[in-house]
């Protein structure tokens, strides 16, 4: 499986063009000039119903702790160096010695806790609402679908503990969640997704890290290619999951990536990366306030986030 790792990159020339269907995917809803896709779903009105969801204030940190031993995605890997600079050999900074660290970071931004950008997968080198590479990948910076046009993800967010719908503590890699899973886990649950929700997967992966970690990054459980199609027709904003590329690996048919394409390039529906969903479903926190603030890094594909959720 972890060829499925040294893979990615060849998608777009691999043959996932039959995710596109006979629609024009390449023309957004939303208009030719749209970069932030399925944020559009986010109304004031809606952002208020979500807010009157907190009724104890309790909060969850769903960003997982990163460390230099934390597995990502080949080549990916993450460095922090801490130094207390002009401060050597000497008792401190001015008369009444002031001393501090600082620290450098030396990180690929996809480890951890992350959001895909609309900019990071596409289908033979095209992007979200027809946005081809030549014309807006650069070295220096996405020249548009940067993550700094993602805004405040604020929203009802839908949590759904598919570890206890199949009644185990870690589901089986490779299993797929189609329209039967998710319509049925949302029924035990009591919930219902909604357009402009925030839907979560609970699977019980991210335990393993540190634990399994071979384990961890040969497969996982996750959504299958109808059920992306079926959250994106009901008008999510994003899907997450607590595992590290929210579908399911193995894969459902020879092509490779394909939610994510479904999900990102023909629907602009953000991903939510390795989510720390423990305690949250623990709690049985099905429905709850989303609030997410990532990165402003101009022409940024992904970023490392903490999402807060608050019950």
């Amino acid at each position: 499986m972890r060829n499925a790792f040294v893979l990615c990159c060849s998608i777009a020339m691999m043959g996932a063009i039959g995710t596109a269907d006979a629609q024009d995917w390449t023309k957004s809803k939303w208009g030719p000039a749209d970069e932030i896709g399925a944020a559009n779903y986010m109304t004031p009105d809606l952002v208020v119903k979500a807010a009157s969801l907190v009724k104890t204030g309790k909060t969850y940190p769903l960003g997982m702790i990163v460390d230099s031993k934390t597995p990502a995605y080949p080549p990916r890997s993450f460095k922090i160096t801490i130094v207390q600079p002009g401060q050597a050999g000497i008792p401190g900074l001015g008369p009444n010695k002031a001393t501090y660290n600082d620290d450098i970071v030396d990180t690929w931004v996809g480890v951890g806790t992350q959001i895909d950008g609309l900019g990071h997968l596409g289908i033979e080198h095209v992007y979200y609402n027809g946005n081809k590479l030549a014309d807006f990948a650069d070295p220096t910076g996405l020249k548009k679908l940067g993550i700094e046009k993602v805004p405040p993800l604020v929203a009802r967010g839908v949590l759904l503990d598919m570890a206890a719908y199949y009644n185990t503590d870690v589901v089986k890699e490779g299993t797929a969640f189609n329209v039967k899973e998710i319509d049925e886990a949302a029924k035990k649950q009591g919930v219902e997704i909604r357009q402009g929700d925030i839907v979560v997967f609970h699977t019980g992966w991210l335990g393993l890290v540190g634990k399994d970690d071979k384990r961890y990054s040969a497969g996982e459980p996750g959504l299958g290619v109808e059920g992306a199609k079926y959250l994106t027709s009901k008008g999510v904003v994003a899907v997450g999951a607590d595992n590290w590329a929210v579908e399911a690996i193995p894969f459902e048919s020879p092509n490779l990536f394909e939610v994510h394409q479904i999900l990102l390039a023909m629907n602009g529906t953000y991903i939510l990366e390795n989510l720390d969903t423990a305690a949250l479903a623990a709690d049985k926190g099905y429905e709850f306030l989303f609030v997410l603030g990532q990165p402003r890094w101009r022409g940024g594909v992904q970023g490392m986030i903490n999402p807060i959720a608050i019950r």
